[in-house]
């Protein structure tokens, strides 16, 4: 095989690689002599490390909470998901407990009745999300809030009606005792300079 330079290279028997031609004999014996390829995923792992390489990368992991041996690829998966004694909480109180009691203590759990105070009926636990989107308390609720509304904004319209209505009233009040004001001054004027001319006529 040639590479884009133009240099032929033969690939190593024992770890697979492209070398060039004039180094293949010394990389071959090196090659035998120092690395191993790691059955599992492959690599060419120097020997005097490959227990090591193996320990910290395939061997499998004793779990500290169920002490089952777990592979490590999936290791993860096991402590997050399906370990039985991983902690999980209910749904119902939020109790923490290992996950293999969580269906016997849920079934319980689920069962208990609290008092709905919208609707002053006791409800399992296990019904309380259906129950809260029937609740027929809610529903009365609801209606009698919409009522509550319509008779404020009603009484709030009927407010600012009256204020305007008394403000109206107060301007024409205003306005007649401003105008029975003048009526009476213009007559007193009138009136006494009547008077005057009849005294300047004697």
């Amino acid at each position: 095989m040639s590479t884009a330079t133009g240099e032929i290279t033969i690939v190593c028997s024992h770890c697979d690689r492209d070398i060039p031609s004039a180094n293949i004999d010394l990389h071959q014996v090196h090659c035998a002599r120092n690395l191993d390829k790691c059955k599992i995923c492959g690599d060419m792992v120097p020997k005097k490390h490959a227990e090591e390489h193996f320990s910290n990368t395939h061997a499998p992991v004793p779990c500290t909470l169920c002490n089952e041996t777990i592979e490590r690829e999936v290791f993860a998966v096991h402590k997050g998901e399906k370990c039985p004694q991983r902690i999980v909480t209910c749904e119902f109180c939020e109790f923490p407990l290992p996950a293999i009691d969580l269906a016997e203590h849920q079934e319980v759990c689920g069962n208990r009745t609290e008092l709905c105070y919208q609707c002053n009926c006791y409800v399992r636990l296990r019904e309380r999300y259906n129950h809260e989107t029937r609740c027929p308390g809610i529903v009365d609720n609801n209606v009698e809030s919409s009522r509550r509304n319509a008779r404020a904004e009603e009484g709030e319209t009927n407010g600012r009606r009256r204020r305007q209505g008394n403000e109206v009233s107060h301007r024409r009040l205003l306005f007649t005792i401003a105008i029975t004001g003048l009526a009476v001054l213009l007559g007193s004027l009138f009136f006494q300079r009547k008077s005057d001319g009849s005294q300047i006529v004697h």
